[in-house]
């Protein structure tokens, strides 16, 4: 489900939204940790405690959306707030949880007080955004819901056509085993013969081959193999009927010999581009290195030139006395 959080005050803003009747149905599912026992009063209460702190932004919000045709239970948005308060740690500090229901939809709010009233201190929420995003994620593959394009790895792109900046970012070319999954159901979902689901999976980066038993796999440009049948979850039969022309799919050793000499085509090519960008980048570098050592040289010249001036200059010294001339007196 989508989760979407902020750090906030307006704490009577904030009660009156929750509680508002444009929503069909809006239930309190529960208010703990309050002396309070009202959403309004709650939050009021939050507010007045963070008035012994320097925090202004004192509540923390969070709103629960499942995928649009999901029908899930209280049970899921229960474990999904528990994880999220262990993740932040929050457990423990008070919170007002409250559902709303419009057009048959059913989705949740959490707000917490980000005020630990033993220390009077806020509990800091450090990427908090980045949490949610992967939680989030998780609650998608978990519950076998349809990922939104944000959660997609990568786009789902066929890493044979990534950017520079994609293969440089890339930590793998693979995905986690259920979104995978979800790429396979995908392409089979909206294929009706062999050559459609064949076009379907390669946008992705996954290649149709013959098995060494004679069904149908599928491979990664990692070398990860998949039996198509258990992957697509159909039985073989079921599966034969729609690629009645598997047969002349390439033996997955030929299959994947031709994929690795793409790969290593792709990657040089990558290479040599990162190559050139860092020329580009070092030049002006290399530029400015130029400057100064040329101004080196010039001061440096200066330099001995005004050692030689000066020794010129100098006065030279007296040489030493040598000693009297000495002379003999002869008295007769």
């Amino acid at each position: 489900m989508i989760l979407k959080a902020s750090q906030r005050s307006g704490a009577l803003a904030l009660g009156r939204h929750l509680l508002k009747a444009e929503n069909e149905h809006v239930e309190v599912h529960e208010v703990r940790g309050f002396i309070a026992n009202d959403v309004i009063g709650a939050f009021q209460e939050a507010e007045a405690i963070s008035k012994g702190t320097r925090c202004k932004q004192f509540l923390f919000s969070l709103s629960l959306s499942p995928p649009e045709n999901a029908n899930v239970a209280v049970a899921v948005f229960e474990d999904a707030v528990e994880r999220i308060e262990r993740q932040l740690k929050l457990e423990g500090h008070p919170r007002v949880f409250v559902f709303h229901e419009k057009e048959g939809r059913r989705h949740a709010h959490c707000v917490w007080s980000r005020i630990d009233a033993d220390s009077m201190k806020a509990i800091n929420l450090p990427h908090f955004k980045n949490r949610l995003r992967d939680l989030s994620k998780e609650l998608y593959l978990e519950h076998e819901w349809t990922l939104p394009d944000g959660h997609k790895e990568n786009g789902w792109k066929n890493p044979l056509n990534f950017t520079l900046a994609e293969w440089q970012q890339a930590n793998r070319l693979g995905l986690d085993p259920r979104e995978s999954k979800q790429v396979s159901r995908e392409a089979w979902d909206r294929s009706d013969n062999l050559a459609s689901f064949k076009n379907a999976l390669e946008e992705h980066g996954y290649y149709l081959a013959k098995g060494d038993r004679r069904g149908i796999v599928a491979t990664a440009l990692t070398g990860q193999v998949f039996s198509v049948a258990r992957w697509v979850g159909l039985k073989t039969k079921d599966l034969r009927q729609k690629l009645s022309a598997g047969e002349k799919l390439p033996p997955i050793a030929d299959l994947q010999g031709e994929l690795r000499k793409k790969v290593s085509e792709r990657l040089r090519g990558h290479l040599a581009q990162d190559k050139a960008q860092q020329k580009t980048a070092l030049q002006p570098l290399k530029d400015e290195l130029r400057k100064v050592v040329m101004r080196q040289r010039v001061e440096r010249a200066r330099l001995n030139q005004s050692r030689t001036a000066a020794a010129r200059q100098k006065p030279k010294s007296v040489p030493a006395d040598s000693g009297a001339v000495s002379g003999s007196c002869s008295m007769s």
